[in-house]
């Protein structure tokens, strides 16, 4: 699952316009990466996002929370302990410390996750996505870790830069159209014979791969992905009724209780064995949506133009990327 890239470099390498845009960015950026290299920008992000992982959630990311929680909790169990009584010096005191240590710590933590996130190869990559874009090729998917966005959140801290639209080429034309200068004619020439390289470099000759189709399963993935997760809920407040009809009826001498546990007992029975018929047919959709992505993956690994996936898709992608993470 984390070997789908967002482009793949033979989609990049496709148009020497945009070849050539891509080699200027690495040269502004002074980046070691060639990003239309799949093997070494597939590489180039893993090692990144490491970094990140360890500027989040490393030890002074603990400290930092830690001392936040004692802040918070001091002024309210600090005056209970017998040792400071009539001593407010202790009992309140050390919450303000605390507290400047764990605003200091998250702070700290908070720029080191931006510095990496700022970091020229990252920076540069998003660029290439944002040229991508606006030359037309899809973008498969944006990881969230690469913009700085949260599972949970939809913000992004820094997004992908939008370009204006280039006008795709014509049929059968290497660069754009009007007449050249002898230089601009030299570089595409140049940025033509690069993209020919990378295309037919470890593919052969023969034609890319054509893009798995997507099943039926997939789009019924897609549609209940969100359905469900009321049953257990359900459930237990139907069997909760049921039980307090039995005590209502015990209790009280009325009949009228049993018959709430009579009616509502089965009805939660009923209700949790349609949850779980519902999520063993959401797992069969899920492990579906999965086998299509790593034929998706593997159809981009030999040199297929994979298309944009839905957010259905794209959330399934960054979640099983975290379980091999994690």
């Amino acid at each position: 699952m984390t070997g789908l890239l967002p482009v793949s470099g033979a989609a990049l390498s496709a148009d020497a316009r945009l070849l050539s845009s891509i080699r200027d960015v690495g040269a502004r950026r002074g980046v070691d990466v060639d990003y239309t290299d799949d093997a070494a920008t597939a590489e180039m992000l893993a090692r990144h996002r490491r970094a990140l992982s360890a500027a989040e959630h490393g030890p002074l990311m603990w400290l930092g929370s830690l001392a936040l929680v004692a802040a918070i909790v001091w002024p309210f169990l600090g005056h209970t302990v017998p040792a400071f009584e009539g001593r407010p010096e202790l009992a309140f005191g050390p919450a303000g410390p605390l507290l400047v240590v764990a605003v200091t710590s998250l702070v700290v933590v908070r720029r080191r996750w931006k510095r990496e996130l700022l970091h020229p190869r990252l920076t540069g990559y998003r660029e290439v996505l944002g040229l991508a874009r606006a030359h037309g090729v899809p973008v498969t998917h944006v990881p969230g870790w690469l913009v700085g966005r949260s599972m949970s959140g939809d913000r992004e801290t820094v997004p992908i830069p939008a370009y204006a639209e280039v006008e795709p080429l014509p049929a059968g034309s290497g660069s754009g159209s009007g007449p050249a200068s002898g230089e601009e004619t030299e570089a595409t020439e140049e940025a033509a014979k690069g993209a020919a390289k990378g295309v037919t470099e470890g593919v052969a000759s023969a034609a890319p791969p054509a893009v798995p189709s997507k099943p039926a399963s997939v789009e019924s993935y897609e549609a209940m992905a969100d359905e469900g997760g009321w049953h257990d809920e359900a459930g237990c407040l139907l069997l909760f009724v049921g039980i307090g009809g039995v005590a209502w009826a015990v209790t009280e001498g009325n009949a009228l209780g049993h018959l709430a546990a009579v009616l509502a007992v089965p009805l939660a029975i009923t209700t949790w064995l349609a949850g779980a018929r519902q999520g063993r047919e959401r797992q069969r959709l899920r492990e579906a949506a999965v086998a299509y992505v790593q034929a998706l993956s593997a159809a981009q690994s030999a040199g297929a133009s994979v298309p944009e996936l839905s957010p259905v898709l794209r959330k399934l992608l960054e979640e099983e990327a975290e379980k091999v993470r994690g």
